[in-house]
């Protein structure tokens, strides 16, 4: 009976996520759509006042620029706003701003080593949490943004049960869900790196475990395995970053919300360890350091491996972590040691997947010496969230009547939204995500070998990956654990975009 049981046990999937939307007619949002009507008021107008030949001009111009916005590719970008994010590279080639040259020969201030671009203005501080724990504090200015950044340790699902696995991934849908319910939580990000291990770890353990009355043989098996080992393996770690924000209106001091954040690192790392996150620590400052120092050089990692394995810490200050060089080009990022290329998810896997999903995508490839999966979350306020299903639920409905033959598209996405309306009903939280891939190699001939090596990682993963074209800078950024929230550097707000 238990045997029969087993096979009979269905496998756990997960899905029914969506993407906000607002009700339009001809694949335009709720913006599209009065611009649609507008123009054609406008046209009458001119027609009216101008006459037939100024009328069709001007409906041929305002037909161009709605083609523009309706024609959109397999990613869901039109053609106008590839356009317009073509149109603000080039802008930036002819000032120069995609080039960074820092330290005493650079142009940076002070002759240091400073972060470039959308982390430039990040400010480091370092306090301890309710346990005396010390733990770094990024600050951004221009945001009002305050993020810690939280180590973990994750046990994998290796020789894992089942039923263990699934309650690890409820444990972080509800870890999610609750983020909405912290105070002043303003987004979460998810870091999983893989890098290769320089071996020296390993080598202060088993150099300071030898018996020198051991046999010889037995010695010489030991050497042997530290310096074979190294070679082809690599070290998976993973960061969560927390962002919060004391408010628009109020202005608060990294030592004030250094106070107030202490406070909840202690139940946010405990809450962690039941997600299959296992030993979570808040960072300090020295930690962080390193971890942004070696993204932008990873030849740097070597060297600082190098002076744990004699005892000595190596001191880097924040001003020291950015890159000697940086150049950023239209789909690709060149910085000290090594050249890196990000892509953002566009579409998220269709339909119901398995808990396994991710795990050919995070686990380490042989043409990649350093990958990065970041997933960005944005917790939703619990007091919008009923509001905001409701109106993507008339959305839904909208799109599935104003046609008098509905596509099957149309029908799924309005019971979708039936099904996230009662679910959120039931208490349900909500989070908005994403996700950015970067590839870093040390060698320039790799460039094409990584990049297949993600797309194929992708399609195992059922992921639809965009190279960052034009902004691969400020997305190598985001990637990493410093709490860069995206949506609140752009110059169109996300609010609007979703209504366009």
């Amino acid at each position: 009976m238990a045997a029969n049981a087993d096979l009979a046990r269905t496998v756990r999937t997960y899905g029914n996520w969506r993407r906000p939307a607002s009700a339009g007619i001809m694949g335009l949002g709720t913006l599209g759509t009065m611009f649609l009507l507008g123009s054609l008021i406008i046209i009458v107008f001119v027609v009216m006042i101008g006459g037939m030949l100024r009328g069709a001009i001007a409906a041929a111009f305002l037909g161009i620029v709605l083609v523009g916005v309706l024609t959109k590719d397999k990613h869901g970008k039109s053609a106008m706003s590839k356009i317009g994010v073509r149109m603000l590279w080039w802008k930036a080639r002819m000032l120069g701003a995609h080039l960074y040259r820092s330290g005493p020969l650079g142009r940076a201030a002070w002759g240091r080593y400073q972060l470039p671009g959308i982390a430039a203005p990040l400010r480091l501080s370092e306090h301890k949490d309710s346990y005396g724990r010390p733990f770094a504090l990024l600050h951004m200015p221009s945001a009002n943004h305050f993020t810690c950044v939280i180590a973990s340790e994750p046990d994998g699902a290796a020789l894992v049960d089942m039923e263990q696995v699934d309650s690890w991934v409820a444990e972080w849908g509800h870890w999610l869900a609750n983020l909405g319910d912290e105070a002043g939580m303003v987004a979460a990000s998810v870091t999983v790196e893989t890098a290769p291990d320089t071996g020296t770890r390993l080598t202060r353990e088993v150099m300071g475990q030898i018996d020198e009355e051991a046999p010889e043989f037995a010695q010489r098996v030991l050497l042997e395995t530290v310096e074979a080992y190294p070679h082809g393996s690599s070290t998976v770690r993973a960061f969560v970053a927390l962002t919060f924000s004391p408010g628009k209106e109020k202005k608060s001091t990294p030592e004030e919300m250094g106070r107030e954040i202490a406070t909840h690192i202690p139940g946010l790392t405990q809450s962690l360890a039941g997600t299959g996150a296992g030993a979570a620590r808040p960072m300090d400052a020295q930690e962080l350091c390193e971890v942004v120092l070696t993204a932008y050089d990873p030849a740097a990692a070597v060297l600082i491996e190098e002076a744990k394995a004699v005892g000595e810490t190596p001191e880097i200050s924040w001003a020291d972590v950015g890159p000697t060089a940086h150049q950023a080009g239209w789909d690709k990022l060149r910085h000290d040691s090594a050249l890196s290329v990000s892509w953002t998810m566009t579409s998220a896997p269709r339909g119901n997947v398995q808990s396994s999903i991710l795990t050919r995508l995070l686990t380490p490839h042989g043409d990649i010496a350093r990958k990065r999966v970041t997933m960005l979350y944005r917790p939703l306020d619990p007091a919008r969230t009923a509001a905001i299903v409701e109106a993507d639920l008339r959305a839904a409905q909208f799109r599935a009547t104003s046609n008098a033959k509905p596509t099957a598209r149309d029908l799924m996405e309005s019971r979708s939204a039936q099904a996230t309306a009662s679910e959120e009903a039931a208490g349900a939280g909500l989070v908005n995500f994403g996700m950015i891939v970067t590839a870093t190699v040390d060698d320039l001939d790799k460039e094409a070998d990584a990049r297949a090596a993600i797309m194929n990682l992708a399609a195992a993963s059922r992921l639809r990956l965009r190279p960052a074209y034009g902004a691969q800078d400020s997305t190598f950024a985001a990637s990493l654990p410093l709490g860069i929230v995206l949506p609140a550097h752009l110059r169109i707000p996300v609010e609007i975009r979703e209504q366009m």
